[in-house]
């Protein structure tokens, strides 16, 4: 539906460069990565806002790289809302459909259709500055889906809002839109969010895209160190890997496990530290690697603890605070850490 041809533009000192992508008809495509990547320069170039200075935006087969905003036919959220504070709620979300000089009868019609969807005809007489953050959000989302866009660019839309309220508008948004089958692109900063509504995910860094996939495949598959860093991925061990028959060993400190892998040489090995598991005795089970360890420190997480321990290599494992109790896991606890040969992921680094 949405293909991106080796795009490049730039804004200030900034750019973004040889970003290739496609997006698929009613997906919803979720593109991450860390402060300054270039992901809002980015959606606003798709938006028209910036003018590429190379590479092509290919929209239902036609090109629309030079386009005005106006007629790609794509709405727009950002974060702080941005609604016009001397308007109700109604005009606001009706702004655009004035501009298009639609008919008072058929704009009110729109305005309530898409304010029931969002659960907010009940504010439409009222101004922004009564507004809550999620009520001042369901109508920033009214005003660009009541112009029925192709796309619909969201620049981390909830960031600003509980975990709640964020994940209750996520719910509602993604419903809405499939059932007007709407593509969604969206910026996030928030895992969850990703996990819950992306369909395929794009990592950004310093102005271009390093991988793209479906959200396991990503976080299970980082494609370099970077994208396992951003990705917070619990383990990540320098080690050096050896073919052994139809997998590899990977041998660090004087330690060594197994991956389920083709990669040898230098490795940056990952593992996530809920695919680790944590016993008293050794753990009978398929799984290749079964290490002898000592706990060092455990780390309360929320509704999980880390345990961290020393292999001969740090490793870090993600337990329920039940199972950690009854363990009876206290720093210098012998234990063994057990996890799949299929759960590591070698990444090959270059010799220093």
């Amino acid at each position: 539906m949405l293909c991106l041809q080796s795009l490049a533009a730039r804004v200030g000192d900034f750019c973004i460069r040889d970003i290739s992508l496609e997006v698929h008809e009613q997906e919803y495509f979720i593109i991450i990565g860390p402060t300054g990547a270039g992901k809002t320069v980015l959606l606003e170039t798709l938006a028209g806002i910036h003018a590429p200075e190379s590479g092509r935006i290919v929209l239902d087969g036609n090109d629309i790289t030079t386009l005005e905003p106006r007629m790609r036919n794509m709405g727009m959220v950002y974060q702080d809302y941005m609604l016009f504070p001397h308007l109700t709620v109604r005009e606001n979300i009706a702004f655009g459909l004035r501009q298009r000089g639609t008919p008072a009868p058929e704009r009110e019609e729109a305005v309530q259709k898409t304010s029931r969807q969002l659960g907010i005809s009940h504010l439409l007489s009222r101004y922004p500055e009564t507004l809550s953050g999620g009520e001042q959000q369901r109508a920033a989302l009214a005003r660009a889906l009541v112009l029925q866009p192709r796309i619909l660019l969201l620049d981390e839309p909830m960031s600003a809002l509980d975990s709640r309220t964020r994940a209750q508008i996520s719910r509602e948004l993604l419903a809405i839109c499939r059932e007007t089958k709407t593509t969604i692109i969206q910026i996030t900063h928030h895992f969850e969010e990703v996990h819950a509504l992306a369909d395929r995910i794009a990592i950004m860094q310093e102005g271009t895209v390093i991988q793209t996939g479906t959200p396991a495949e990503v976080f299970l598959h980082p494609a370099n160190v970077f994208a396992a860093e951003f990705l917070c991925i619990g383990n990540q061990i320098a080690g050096i890997s050896r073919p052994q028959g139809r997998i590899v060993r990977v041998e660090t400190n004087g330690q060594a496990f197994f991956a389920a892998s083709e990669v040898t040489g230098p490795v940056i090995a990952t593992l996530h530290s809920e695919d680790i598991i944590v016993s008293r005795e050794p753990f009978a089970s398929s799984a290749r690697n079964c290490l002898a360890a000592t706990v060092v420190e455990i780390l309360p997480a929320g509704t999980t603890v880390r345990v961290i321990m020393d292999a001969g290599f740090f490793l870090t494992a993600a337990l329920t605070r039940e199972s950690c109790r009854d363990l009876d896991l206290e720093p210098g606890s012998r234990v063994y850490a057990t996890f799949k040969a299929s759960a590591v992921h070698l990444i090959a680094t270059r010799p220093e």
